[in-house]
């Protein structure tokens, strides 16, 4: 097959497991009603994962690429976008609004009796 003809580039994404798919995926200002809104900002289940497991749980980012099944850079990458799209909602009084990316898998809790 000719390079660039339906293959795209690079490796395929690593399925990642989430432990906790949120319940409240929007969330928005209260702004004054003459404002504009301003266009929403976007964050992965993975992002959200991240963020739940590190900020939330209080893991370290080793912990947490165990338990999503990616490295810990991988861990820092998503962690970082998470906080600064949580910051960007914040100061600028945008709208969060959290997506699957369709590479996330629900993380199987064993339990024993």
């Amino acid at each position: 097959m000719p390079r660039g003809m339906g293959w795209g580039r690079g490796r395929r994404r690593k399925m990642r497991m989430i432990g906790f798919i949120p319940q409240v995926k929007h969330f928005y200002p209260a702004l004054p009603p003459m404002v504009p809104p301003k266009p929403p900002v976007f964050m992965t289940y993975e992002e959200f994962e991240a963020l739940r497991l590190v900020d939330y749980e209080g893991l370290t980012q080793e912990e947490a690429g165990q338990r999503m099944g990616v490295s810990r850079g991988t861990v820092w990458r998503a962690l970082s976008s998470a906080r600064k799209k949580v910051a960007q909602m914040l100061v600028e009084g945008r709208e969060l609004i959290i997506l699957p990316q369709g590479n996330e898998a629900p993380r199987m809790e064993i339990k024993e009796d």
